[in-house]
């Protein structure tokens, strides 16, 4: 590699205008020119300033492959501008980040049914190390952003740096967290849901947002684009390589499976999910496997680093029966019990189970979207649970644990966001006795800006982890929570900003964890 990996990150923002200068001529001289015969699209196209407006990413990282991203828009925010017909894409990828030792190169078509965007799997690759990729259609070159791969499955890795995060609201704040993100040593980005918001705009907040409550194709795809135009989240887009999952914001709040909140009429629901579900596949960085069909979507799914750790990411909404005894944070009904309720359908829950049995992965962590550990918010006389989170399924709950605890997968760790604030929680297979061993480990991660400018614990909260003596830490500010991996241990760095509703703040780490590997639970560093 020619440049270190520190070097790379710490650069800031690209200048793109003088990058693109810069890489015109290596990019030709790789794939020849012309690139394609230029049509009256083509030509119009080339007149226009850049398309590439939405940056460039990767994930879904494996050994030998990975998908690199892009999405062609000259007018993002207003339907994305582009010529009704294809567009050819030529893509290449290099070892160096002046992509003159190119390795894989090809052609994409970007059509208009998916919004002009572009999923190549590049396949391949050699396992375990650093690539650079690039786009290009006529004239214009995309930025470049830079990649891994992943060790081969048993192969020995000493060491992985990953962050992960949640629930990033444009129009309450400035995404300054990525801001800090970018400048990590990081292998990979995990992100737990709530990619974009879909209410409908408010006013005399810090960002307004483009569209209406997103009901229709269009409206998802314009609160996409803006999203991806801010330069901190495209920058750790370029950075690393991302594996997501979502959660209900994608859609709309607190839906279940098939079923609104607001409870719309089946067909209607339908069609919104479907609208949604296609949005979020043409503006992330995904598998051909995740292309979603109608309303349906395969987003839980597996990975291996090495014999470091295995993922297993989850997908709590697109299963999941309605949310018990009306919603909300209140006692346990008798609906709440009821043992069929599932936030992950059967046929997920024995994948989890089968793939946890089998790992032979030193760590086995399952990134998903709400809180596993329960949380009483209530009094000793009538506890109160939230019905969103696993709180108001129980049996789904105890039947993790029950697993957890008879089959013992080594080091069990769970990623989570959701909540907008940090927690570190103790995983247990009776949370009501204090005394209980540790079957696991939940790390909860606070919102990217979501809840705006946040707070640290509050009185009211330090009485409430009095009666919740399984969770080991708690906080509302605004962050993200940054991990390093080894066969030793799993150390968790809580990440927080002050100020998300002013692009001014001060950074800093709020607290640290360890965990030790054979010693299920959290300690504070």
């Amino acid at each position: 590699m020619s440049v270190s990996r520190r070097a790379f990150v710490t650069g800031g923002s690209l200048a793109l205008s003088a990058l693109w200068a810069r890489h015109l001529h290596a990019f030709d001289g790789v794939l020849g020119r012309p690139l394609i015969q230029p049509d009256a699209e083509a030509r119009a196209l080339a007149a226009a300033d850049t398309p590439f407006t939405l940056g460039v990413a990767s994930g879904d990282p494996w050994a030998d492959s990975l998908v690199i991203w892009t999405r062609l828009a000259l007018d993002p925010t207003r339907g994305g501008g582009m010529p009704p017909g294809p567009v050819t894409v030529n893509w290449q990828v290099a070892l160096d980040d002046k992509m003159s030792r190119v390795v894989k190169k090809g052609t994409a078509v970007a059509t208009a049914e998916w919004a002009h965007s572009v999923h190549v799997e590049v396949t391949g690759l050699d396992p375990d190390r650093w690539y650079w990729y690039q786009f290009r259609t006529g004239d214009h070159l995309s930025p470049i952003g830079r990649t891994r791969t992943f060790p081969r499955p048993g192969a020995a890795a000493t060491k992985l740096r990953f962050a992960f995060a949640s629930c990033e609201n444009y129009e309450v704040g400035y995404f300054n967290p990525y801001k800090e993100m970018a400048k990590e040593d990081l292998d990979l980005v995990f992100f737990l849901g709530d990619y974009l918001y879909e209410a409908a705009p408010i006013k005399d907040r810090p960002r307004l947002h483009v569209s209406p409550e997103l009901t229709t194709l269009q409206d998802y795809r314009d609160r996409y684009a803006q999203y991806r135009t801010d330069p901190n989240l495209q920058q750790v887009h370029a950075n690393f390589p991302w594996i997501l999952t979502w959660d209900d914001h994608e859609v709309a709040n607190n839906y279940a499976g098939l079923i609104s909140q607001k409870n719309d009429p089946r067909d209607i629901f339908l069609a919104r999910r479907a609208a949604a579900y296609h949005a979020y596949y043409e503006h992330m960085p995904l598998r051909r496997s995740s292309m979603p069909h109608d309303a349906y979507a395969q987003m839980y799914r597996s990975f291996q680093y090495g014999a470091l750790a295995s993922f297993f990411v989850l997908d709590t909404r697109q299963y999941r029966t309605d949310q018990p005894c009306d919603d909300g944070t209140k006692p346990l009904c008798e609906e709440a019990l009821n043992p069929k309720a599932t936030l992950m359908g059967d046929e997920q829950e024995k994948w989890l189970f089968n793939n946890l049995d089998r790992s032979r992965a030193g760590w086995n962590v399952i990134p998903q979207q709400v809180m596993l550990a329960p949380f009483d918010q209530g009094t000793p006389e009538e506890p109160r649970y939230s019905m969103d989170q696993w709180s108001g399924y129980p049996a789904a709950r105890d039947r993790v644990m029950e697993f957890l605890g008879r089959r013992k997968p080594n080091n069990p760790v769970v990623l989570t966001g959701d909540i907008h604030s940090n927690w570190v929680n103790d995983l247990k297979t009776n949370f009501k006795d204090e005394k209980a061993p540790a079957v696991g480990t939940e790390l909860v991660v606070t919102s990217i800006t979501s809840g705006a400018d946040g707070s640290d614990i509050s009185a009211r909260m330090k009485g409430l982890l009095t009666r919740n003596p399984h969770v080991k830490f708690q906080n509302s500010q605004r962050g993200y929570v940054s991990c390093e991996v080894t066969p030793a241990g799993l150390r968790a760095d809580y990440k927080v900003v002050d100020k998300v509703t002013t692009e001014n703040y001060t950074a800093s780490t709020r607290a640290s964890f360890r965990v030790t590997s054979g010693k299920p639970g959290a300690e504070q560093i």
